[in-house]
């Protein structure tokens, strides 16, 4: 799995994320997931390359609804886009993940292994 370790940025630094983002406007969530891939780590997916691995309703400061999905296949090397957000961009084994994972991050990984497609957390 592929893991970005969050530095500056004010909000989890120092915890392991999946590559991630908001959408921009008039743009579906597929489409951002391609575009958050691209900018952050140079790889090119296509939607066709793209499964949805499930949904969360989460509640922290705010409500945000979370939408997980997997590449299983891409082109390009991985490479840290934004050195300034980001200090570490890494493959791990699934069995072998780092224990400092953002925690609704970690429970989404969890429901993608445990086959759960949707989830409510943090009410």
């Amino acid at each position: 799995m592929l893991l970005l370790r969050r530095f500056n940025t004010g909000y989890e630094d120092g915890n392991y994320s999946v590559v991630a983002g908001h959408t921009d406007g008039d743009e579906d969530v597929t489409t951002a997931m391609i575009r958050e891939e691209k900018e952050e780590a140079s790889i090119e997916i296509t939607s066709k390359n793209i499964n949805f691995a499930s949904v969360m309703h989460r509640k922290s400061d705010d409500e945000r609804i979370d939408f997980f999905f997997v590449a299983d296949e891409w082109k390009g090397e991985v490479i840290n886009m934004e050195p300034q957000k980001c200090d570490d961009l890494s493959w791990f084994e699934m069995d072998n993940l780092p224990s400092n994972i953002i925690p609704y991050i970690k429970r989404g990984i969890e429901n993608y292994t445990s086959g759960v497609h949707f989830d409510v957390y943090g009410w």
